[in-house]
């Protein structure tokens, strides 16, 4: 019994998260002369695409290149670098380096691209990240290695346990952190792969400042440390069905990770976690590329304590997108249920100038409890930037909107899901 009754609260707040979506695909449906097809690529493909660098070699008087069709197994990799300057809310004032690399390990059409994403940031904020993520996918699509390994020297805010926390809890922490979370998947057909994997989660340093009323925090009451340490294996399902995961245009991408931590692997506790992580895309007929996006990602706590800067929370998901709108470890708790829809589309017939826009809603269970709580939305629009055409890379720059006044910018290469 007490598993049915964990069950229906979560399937009542999918229920509510799924009127927000359906209500927003229904808005981008209903346009007279548009129909969704996710077998159709129709777009005017006889106006060559260009890129940031086609418009750099004109205004400099080199030859543009003459090849502008996406990648195709048999062609070179693809390197995409760019040094910018950002602002987001988690970071302020941004110095970076970012790029990825696109590759195929085989000539074989069937081939899916394999793609190496890393960036190196220092912020107004002093925080210091090396994130290097990967998905490689092995002759014959056999094999996938997926990769998230990272460094953060990492001072950020908590605001409390649940999507109730108000701004007015912030609580500043500071802490250094290394991930490490690599897996291996075999194929079982022809885009379904089962594997197993190892996480760690290791944080030391760990400090706090506190509520500014002087009331005893979330963090204090769940349990604070100074180093806390998460390892475990896990077991991993993946249906993926996408051509180009850096900007997909239709297909289907489902994963499933349940992972087990043990202190036999030097976790300070036994604790277990599942992650599922949906996303559709519809390619939508005109004669420009429009895809409508949508994305559902539900992180829950089974059993166990984890540490608190291990629960699931707001912008902590593999590539820190969920939650546009509201800043970085917003909200936080056992049990999180989060989608996002996108309308993305061309300005620019030769596709370097596009834009998106984007409605969200998230819910997170509250302290010392398994009961979800309000939901939270957020939206907003964006621009996108054609980095390179052959590998189909954005410049992602997105003005999200939140509850409480939050709002700010988004910056990412590629698209954020």
């Amino acid at each position: 019994m007490p598993f049915v009754y964990t069950i229906i609260p979560v399937a009542a707040v999918f229920v509510r998260l799924a009127i927000v979506n359906i209500f927003f695909l229904f808005l981008f449906l209903s346009s007279p002369g548009q129909s969704v097809r996710p077998d159709t690529v129709s777009p005017d493909r006889s106006i060559p695409q260009k890129d940031i660098a086609d418009y750099l070699r004109k205004w400099f008087n080199f030859k543009p290149s003459a090849k502008t069709e996406s990648m195709q197994p048999g062609d070179h990799l693809t390197v995409s670098v760019l040094p910018a300057a950002g602002y987001t809310l988690q970071t302020r004032l941004a110095a970076i380096l970012t790029g990825n690399i696109a590759f195929f390990t085989s000539t074989d059409p069937g081939t899916k691209l394999s793609v190496v994403n890393a960036n190196v940031t220092y912020t107004q904020n002093a925080q210091f990240t090396i994130p290097v993520q990967s998905n490689i996918w092995l002759p014959g699509n056999e094999w996938n290695l997926t990769g998230d390994w990272r460094y953060m020297k990492y001072p950020q805010s908590t605001f409390g346990l649940g999507s109730n926390a108000s701004l007015k809890d912030e609580d500043p922490m500071d802490y250094h952190y290394i991930r490490i979370y690599q897996n291996i998947l075999k194929k079982i057909t022809h885009n379904f792969s089962a594997g197993i994997g190892y996480d760690l989660d290791y944080h030391w340093n760990i400090s706090e400042e506190g509520l500014n009323d002087g009331h005893i925090s979330d963090y204090i009451l769940y349990g604070p440390a100074q180093k806390t340490v998460s390892s475990g294996l896990s077991m991993n399902l993946s249906y993926d069905t996408r051509k180009n995961i850096i900007n997909p245009l239709q297909g289907l991408s489902a994963i499933a990770t349940l992972r087990n931590n043990s202190t036999w692997l030097g976790s300070n506790s036994n604790w277990q976690s599942l992650l599922i992580d949906i996303r559709k895309y519809f390619m939508i007929e005109g004669s420009r590329k429009q895809v409508l996006a949508l994305w559902s990602y539900n992180w829950l706590i089974l059993g166990g304590k984890p540490p608190y800067l291990d629960l699931p929370s707001t912008g902590w998901d593999g590539y820190n997108n969920s939650g546009r709108g509201f800043i970085q470890g917003r909200y936080r708790g056992e049990r999180m249920i989060y989608l996002e829809s996108e309308y993305r589309f061309d300005i620019t017939r030769n596709g370097v100038l596009g834009a998106v826009t984007f409605i969200n809603a998230e819910t997170f269970s509250g302290l010392h409890s398994k009961s979800l709580q309000s939901v939270q939305p957020g939206a907003g629009l964006g621009l996108r930037l054609k980095l390179n055409k052959k590998s189909d890379t954005n410049i992602a720059v997105d003005y999200g909107f939140g509850t409480q006044g939050s709002r700010g910018l988004f910056v990412n290469i590629g698209e954020v899901f």
